[in-house]
């Protein structure tokens, strides 16, 4: 075989190299139901090209996966999504998203180990979605917080409303976002750190 010096690996591409004033790499995870928005976040805001499993939807799924209101979908994460980004000169977020249908739930114990928080992504249309998400989350003791992905046509409720349709305690952060848009993105999993921080450091 003829080897051409352009078709030689000579390492990983200059924009994927760590910066060298990175001290702290933190694992967080994007989750939500199948057709939220987790491929698109992380794809917006990873600074490397990101790592997907999205297979094309078949027969397969049809009775098995609920895909009411995103019918048109065509694609889904079968194991993960992931990317990574540089909120500082120091802090390195690896970012995992998992995949939305039930039937790849399993794949979820892997990916929360080591994780120190996690974002969750809801759509307003389907908000039923989200509380089997929340719950596991709860039940796995992750702290996260709460991005509302701004779907055309999807219904706008005021804050407190939303907590109380997701049960969710005063101190966990809701905020909206544009999963397409990468300074949106960026400032979701901003509030997360700042959450993250807000719990260990103890009032007083």
């Amino acid at each position: 075989m003829d080897f051409r010096s352009s078709d030689t690996i000579t390492g990983p591409r200059s924009e994927d190299v760590l910066p060298t004033t990175a001290t702290a790499a933190v694992k967080v995870v994007i989750v939500g139901g199948f057709g939220v928005g987790k491929t698109t976040m992380v794809g917006s805001v990873s600074e490397i090209r990101p790592l997907t499993t999205e297979e094309t939807m078949t027969q397969a799924g049809v009775g098995v996966d609920d895909n009411a209101g995103v019918e048109s979908k065509t694609a889904t994460t079968v194991a993960m999504d992931f990317g990574r980004i540089s909120l500082s000169e120091e802090l390195i977020l690896y970012l995992f998203g998992t995949p939305g249908q039930e039937r790849f739930w399993f794949l979820w114990n892997g990916l929360f180990e080591g994780a120190l928080g996690a974002v969750v992504l809801i759509d307003t249309r389907r908000l039923q979605v989200s509380f089997d998400v929340i719950g596991r989350l709860e039940e796995r003791g992750v702290p996260f917080v709460v991005a509302v992905n701004t779907f055309p046509e999807a219904p706008h409720h005021p804050v407190d409303a939303l907590r109380n349709a997701l049960d969710l305690p005063d101190e966990v952060p809701i905020i909206d976002c544009d999963a397409r848009l990468r300074a949106s993105s960026r400032d979701v999993l901003l509030t997360l750190m700042r959450y993250l921080h807000s719990l260990a450091v103890p009032l007083g």
